[in-house]
């Protein structure tokens, strides 16, 4: 194997899981509000920083975790003379529910579909030096493996299984940290609440595919005018503008992130049925076209003002 196809290999395991442990300052980055379509564990280290994930505002401690479904708009806001430092972790979802499912914890990933983009305060205790210490060993595995890579042109395995083994353990950990916020929100919500979320849920894992009310409503064994009227009620969004926010979501995370794919191939990874569709579309709702928006932030990366999520 080439240098260029290692390269291409370990892309592939860079659309599963990244991680950066410790990254300290604001270096000439600016934060700005952004998603992505992978679920992110984020740990304050220190400094003096805000937190906004959609219209929230937290007020961050050393050892505050934050669980992040990624698709919500959030953005971290550091003040420029502290020292920042944070760790993240992004994990793909889709693979994840797959290893959970095979190990019988289908709930494992609760803890970022039911809790809406929910704080862990844990002022450092021994929960959080141990999420803490994961993130530190998954970023050195990670490392390792690029190394490796690199040098032999060959994927490692057991490395690869050593990373998903330490990331199994750190989201039962987190999962256990969760379990009273997670039965306490259950016991709460209404029979609305509990079918609205559970739309919202399946909409997530499915707003690539062919999607209408009919499909919706059969998968979840609820009628279609309960489906359309309960969804509405709960979220103030009909289910296809819900649908519609996911693809236009992911199709700006494709156009940031690979830039190598044509908008038609970005339009059917998103869903969208026509390009036609999906320019207008985009247009509308963004103000500019998608070549532009590509083209504006590759000059944001150039310029050093690339959005940092970490």
């Amino acid at each position: 194997m080439d240098l260029e196809a290692a390269i291409n290999n370990q892309s592939m395991m860079n659309k599963w899981i990244t991680a950066a442990y410790r990254v300290q300052g604001v270096h000439s980055y600016s934060f700005q509000y952004h998603s992505h379509h992978e679920y992110e564990i984020y740990f304050f280290c220190g400094g003096d920083c805000k937190y906004l994930i959609s219209n929230r505002i937290y007020e961050l401690e050393p050892g505050d975790i934050i669980l992040l479904d990624g698709m919500t708009l959030h953005k971290p806001n550091p003040k420029i003379e502290s020292t920042y430092t944070r760790s993240m972790l992004h994990f793909s979802p889709t693979w994840m529910a797959e290893i959970a499912a095979v190990l019988g914890i289908p709930n494992l990933l609760d803890p970022f579909k039911k809790l809406n983009n929910y704080l862990l305060r844990t002022g450092y205790n021994e929960s959080g030096q141990y999420i803490d210490q994961q993130i530190k060993k998954i970023v050195g595995l990670l490392a390792w493996m690029n190394e490796e890579m690199l040098q032999t042109g060959t994927n490692n395995r057991l490395l690869e299984a050593e990373v998903k083994l330490e990331l199994v353990q750190l989201l039962v950990k987190i999962y256990k940290m969760s379990q009273e916020e997670l039965a306490h929100v259950s016991n709460k919500k209404t029979e609305k609440e509990v079918h609205a979320e559970a739309i919202a849920s399946w909409i997530k894992d499915h707003f690539a595919e062919k999607m209408n009310l009919d499909r919706i409503s059969t998968e979840l064994n609820l009628s279609k005018y309960y489906t359309s009227h309960v969804f509405k009620e709960i979220t103030g969004f009909t289910v296809m503008e819900y649908v519609m926010g996911c693809r236009l979501n992911q199709v700006k995370f494709l156009l940031e992130m690979e830039p190598d794919l044509t908008l038609a191939e970005v339009s059917s990874a998103a869903g969208f049925e026509s390009l036609a569709h999906f320019s207008r579309y985009f247009k509308e709702k963004v103000g500019v076209t998608p070549s532009r928006y590509r083209k504006n932030k590759r000059i944001a990366d150039t310029s050093g003002t690339k959005e940092d999520s970490l």
